[in-house]
């Protein structure tokens, strides 16, 4: 789960990492609210959406940047109508772009340098790690594919936590001295425990800054969360801003079904994560494109299959639907159930192309034969890949 640049900043506040001054606005009413709070002189309207590259987007109407400096309130006032309400293109926002509803107010720093600052995870060693680098304020994917030699990497044993001497060591690979050496240490610490204690996937700030006055500060700040953990973070999943997500994959939420949207006219129907990206495989192999990653799990009920179905149907780019199950825990009969329920219920009027394999799978197929559906029976995947991606071209 991600969370918006003020919101991470509101939790490294509460961790000792220090950032620029700052409000946020929801709406016009709560702009003229924040900017009568707001000394009067420069500052940073800033386009609060889950994406990268917000300074150099372009808005849907031709207005340029995501993210301004202004000289005072009157000219913050125009930037701040230009852009709420407004949808802003960035290179990782596609084509459609984003929709900005919020808005970040801040204070401006004068820069003497800037780095780059990150925890994560490093699945291939299963550690957390520090990633680091003097290149701050550009793509960190950038740096390292045209100058890897200034990528720093840190690695925290989970067991001893981050130790004092590590996020020292960190700091004077980065060139930092004295005063600066103490304020990283402090910094790191507080990186670290927010990333541990609140189950983060990343806590990123790019850049960090040196002020004039030799203080270290967030300008920015990208904080993902493990969306695994979050039942432990109530705090944190009430941040969470729906109208950054795809509606089908927060409808597939509610349902604990795990739905990725897709640009094909295919959808997918599976359990198991590496059944359904074998399935999308396939199709493609097939010459098909698949339109969803749809995973009901292990143990999905009837209503769990009518709903993905409902999910599926909402996409008006698909023609045509495949079905494919390997019953294990997952009771084939049960799907098959589900899949009789769902298209009566909804009408299904597209090709449906069904593969069942597993527990009680001669149940489940003659459910389907008593259903009356018009269906199309598969008996391998890649029968079943080849009929589907048949049928929809005959549409």
């Amino acid at each position: 789960m991600n969370i918006h640049e003020y919101q991470a900043k509101e939790l490294f506040a509460k961790y000792g990492i220090a950032i620029p001054k700052g409000l946020a606005a929801h709406s016009k009413k709560e702009v003229d609210h924040v900017l009568g709070q707001i000394p009067d002189g420069k500052m940073v309207v800033k386009s609060q959406i889950h994406a990268g590259g917000r300074g150099k987007g372009v808005f849907k109407d031709g207005f340029e940047g995501g993210v301004k400096l202004v000289a005072n309130k009157k000219e913050a006032l125009d930037v701040a109508n230009h852009m709420l309400g407004n949808t802003l293109v960035t290179k990782q926002t596609g084509p459609d772009g984003r929709k900005v509803n919020t808005l970040y107010f801040t204070e401006v720093n004068t820069i003497k340098k800037e780095y780059y600052i990150a925890i994560l995870l490093d699945r291939k060693i299963s550690q957390p790690v520090i990633i680091a680098s003097t290149e701050g304020g550009m793509d960190i994917e950038t740096v390292a594919a045209q100058s890897p030699e200034k990528i720093i990497r840190i690695e925290v044993d989970p067991l001893f936590g981050l130790r004092d001497y590590e996020a020292r060591a960190a700091a004077f690979s980065l060139g930092m001295k004295d005063g600066l050496v103490k304020q990283m240490v402090k910094l790191l610490r507080g990186m670290y425990d927010l990333y541990w204690q609140k189950d983060a996937a990343l806590v990123e700030i790019n850049p960090l800054v040196v002020t004039q006055d030799e203080q270290l500060v967030a300008l920015d700040a990208k904080i993902t969360f493990d969306d695994n953990a979050l039942y432990r973070h109530p705090d944190i999943l009430a941040l969470r801003d729906f109208n950054e997500e795809d509606p089908k994959e927060v409808a597939a939420s509610q349902f604990s079904l795990n739905y990725i949207a897709l640009d094909g006219n295919i959808a997918c129907l599976v359990n198991g994560a590496g059944l359904a990206m074998a399935t999308m495989d396939i199709i493609q192999h097939y010459g098909g494109h698949p339109a969803n990653f749809l995973d009901v799990g292990g143990g999905a009920s009837e209503e769990q299959v009518t709903e993905a179905f409902k999910i599926i149907l909402t996409d008006p780019d698909v023609k045509g639907i495949l079905v494919n199950i390997f019953g294990g825990i997952m009771k084939c009969d049960v799907i098959a159930r589900g899949i009789v329920a769902a298209a009566q219920k909804l009408n299904l009027d597209m090709p449906l192309v069904v593969r069942l394999e597993g527990t009680n799978v001669k149940e489940g197929k003659q459910i389907l034969r008593d259903s009356g559906l018009s269906l199309i029976p598969a008996d391998s995947l890649a029968d079943a890949a080849q009929k589907v991606v048949a049928a929809v071209a005959a549409e």
